[in-house]
């Protein structure tokens, strides 16, 4: 009996979806193509017709919630408005928010993944740049009004958020990180010229 229309394509996200979760807890080498499928309800063999190698997958999972329309966030509190004209300052606040730093699963990969990416070739490389030069697009035209950053300012600000997190996520001090976190989060925001105090990702139940 043929699946229903889009199926295949929904395959293809599950899988990109555990992938990206069992990546960020456990690292490129340390899960294998059969506790992926397996994680996904599916079987071993049906993974090649999706995907080439376990590499290519890995390059497709390196994406993040401003890039893609699809990411299950399940962040508590945390809703950004992809319409809005201050989508900017948003992505600074929810990157660097309590509830980013607590989701390691559901991470963005380019706070747990970059000693991976630099260990495996240029396909993953590639997926890296690509997803930290659409955070910088974003951030350097994302913002209301007439106030935008200029490529530097944007690239120090995308700098910031990946950068602050990942050494938020490698501090045993919990104090320490939050810090780290603030400091970025406040230094962003002043780059950009958002640090009004206004502008916020949405909250759906709680504030950041």
């Amino acid at each position: 009996m043929p699946y229903p229309s889009g199926h295949r394509d929904m395959t293809r996200a599950t899988i990109i979806r555990v992938a990206r979760r069992l990546f960020n807890r456990f690292g490129f080498d340390g899960v294998s193509v059969g506790q992926i499928m397996a994680e996904a309800g599916l079987t071993h063999g049906g993974f090649y017709r999706h995907f080439r190698s376990k590499s290519d997958l890995y390059a497709e999972a390196l994406q993040c919630f401003f890039t893609d329309p699809g990411w299950d966030n399940n962040w508590e509190g945390i809703e950004i408005d992809r319409d809005a004209a201050d989508i900017g300052p948003q992505i600074v606040r929810a990157y660097l928010s309590r509830q980013h730093f607590e989701s390691i699963e559901n991470s963005c990969p380019m706070v747990a993944l970059p000693s991976d990416v630099a260990r495996n070739g240029e396909s993953a490389k590639r997926a890296y740049e690509t997803v930290f030069r659409a955070m910088v697009d974003i951030l350097q035209n994302g913002s209301r009004a007439n106030q935008h950053p200029d490529r530097t300012a944007a690239l120090a600000i995308a700098a910031l958020c990946v950068g602050g997190m990942v050494i938020a996520r490698a501090s045993e001090d919990r104090g320490l990180a939050d810090q780290v976190r603030d400091a970025c989060t406040e230094v962003a925001l002043r780059l950009g010229g958002w640090d009004e105090g206004r502008d916020r990702a949405r909250p759906r139940r709680r504030p950041l």
